[in-house]
């Protein structure tokens, strides 16, 4: 795709949006707000050729505060849709049911409550712990092309300014937790079992985690799981274990490696016959290390869990 869906709403944007203001509503130009913000593959940067088969083409957002929207919404939604369909070589957006309301002439405080459940900021622990992580980044991906009344970039950059600590420690010791159990516990135990099912969901469950763990490590919101893998190229730190994961789809059937085992657990006595084990636990080392060196942990041992309780007390709580 030559031109990415941020760029082509931002162009349509100039060529459009802005002599639609400035000439027909000259008086709100002070409190809007103008970008391509939430929902879709093209706020992530991540659109294709695939993406333009639904809820794609030429398009914007304004945000008014509710007064100015209440007032102007509607007018300024009528011209919107006046507004050309087709531009540089795009049709026009072609939108589905659960895709409408995404774009065009949107209010403010509506727009993150929809989101967010609320149209301001979360401030306490237990706020920030209520919200979904995509959520999070849903309200602050995509561009911001401008905001004269600040309101809707004071929310974002409160967002983007990430989890308080003690969010963000029990964020990442809920999925370390949970990384563990999966991966280097109940895979295990399913493939001994010979509950082939069972290990595949362990799997995707310990995948799933860990790519979560890797986001947080980099102090980055997770996005949807589709574009999880995907988004981990961009990270500045533990990004290898992206790739990691792509040779776990790619050892031969375990199934043989667990044969005739003995009835010892395998968390700590790892059946290395098992190429998928081996992977897993060359991942969480990297966790491991990458604990260390942002001083969560001092603990060298590879299992997740035993490194719980030490990154616990991380949280300052006098903070």
């Amino acid at each position: 795709m030559a031109v990415k869906g941020l760029e082509l709403s931002e162009k349509y944007y100039e060529a459009y949006g802005i002599p639609m203001i400035m000439e027909q509503f000259p008086q709100v130009k002070a409190q809007i707000a103008a970008g391509l913000v939430g929902a879709g593959s093209e706020c992530l940067g991540f659109d294709d050729e695939l993406s333009k088969d639904h809820d794609y083409g030429p398009s914007f957002c304004v945000w008014l505060p509710r007064a100015a929207y209440n007032q102007y919404g509607a007018a300024m939604q009528e011209a919107y849709d006046r507004l050309p369909r087709e531009f540089m070589g795009f049709q026009g957006r072609v939108e589905e049911e659960q895709g409408k309301g995404r774009v065009g002439i949107l209010c403010l405080e509506d727009f993150y409550a929809g989101i967010l459940g609320s149209c301001t900021a979360p401030v306490t622990v237990q706020e920030w712990l209520s919200l979904d992580e995509h959520a999070l980044l849903t309200a602050t991906n995509g561009r911001v092309f401008v905001d004269n009344y600040g309101k809707f970039s004071e929310i974002r950059n409160a967002l983007l300014a990430y989890y308080p600590r003690e969010v963000w420690i029990r964020r990442i010791v809920n999925a370390m937790a949970k990384a563990a159990q999966a991966g280097q516990y109940n895979y295990a135990r399913s493939m001994k079992r010979g509950e082939r099912i069972a290990a595949e969901l362990a799997l995707t469950e310990f995948i799933r985690e860990i790519m979560q763990l890797v986001y947080l490590l980099n102090k980055k919101y997770a996005p949807y799981y589709k574009w999880m893998h995907r988004g981990m190229r961009k990270l500045a730190t533990c990004s290898e274990i992206g790739d990691m994961i792509g040779l776990l789809y790619q050892v031969p059937d375990p199934a043989a490696a667990w044969e005739n085992v003995s009835a010892q657990d395998y968390v700590y006595h790892l059946n290395t016959n098992d190429g998928r084990v081996l992977i897993i636990e060359a991942i969480c080392n990297i966790i491991v290390q990458e604990l260390n060196a942002q001083g969560l942990s001092e603990l060298q041992d590879n299992f997740l869990q035993n490194h719980i309780q030490t990154v616990l007390q991380k949280i300052d709580f006098k903070a």
